[in-house]
């Protein structure tokens, strides 16, 4: 039950956080530009983008679960092209770790919710 609730949840929620994602204007929300790790389908998924201590790392907590298919295809393909504050910024050296370590990446304002959460994904700026 609770995931199909879940899973409501976040399909209800996405056409906003599509709208909002990646504008200049509006930091919490990028579009994460990937790749199936088997079909090779482009996707575009809307994310909340957490801030944290070093400028150069990118953390986006995975609210739904360390297993969520975007955060994996991300991770298999090493990092990805994130449409955030008004332009493109490619990442890499993808990986998903536990609520603590992400907690401890995290800006104090933040570190309650993401220490609630199953996990981040962690990526880093290439430029």
């Amino acid at each position: 039950m609770a995931r199909s609730f879940s899973h409501g949840l976040q399909k209800a929620f996405e056409p906003m956080a599509m709208a909002l994602a990646g504008r200049r204007w509006f930091p919490l929300y990028a579009v994460v530009n990937h790749r199936g790790r088997t079909s090779g389908t482009a996707y575009r998924t809307p994310v909340a983008v957490v801030p944290t201590t070093d400028r150069d790392t990118i953390l986006i907590g995975l609210p739904w679960g360390t297993g969520t298919n975007w955060a994996r295809n991300v991770v298999a393909a090493g990092g990805a092209d994130l449409g955030w504050k008004g332009r493109t910024v490619r990442t890499v050296d993808a990986r998903i770790v536990d609520a603590v370590e992400a907690t401890a990446l995290t800006k104090g304002p933040f570190r309650p919710v993401v220490k609630r959460m199953p996990g981040a994904i962690v990526l880093h700026t290439a430029d």
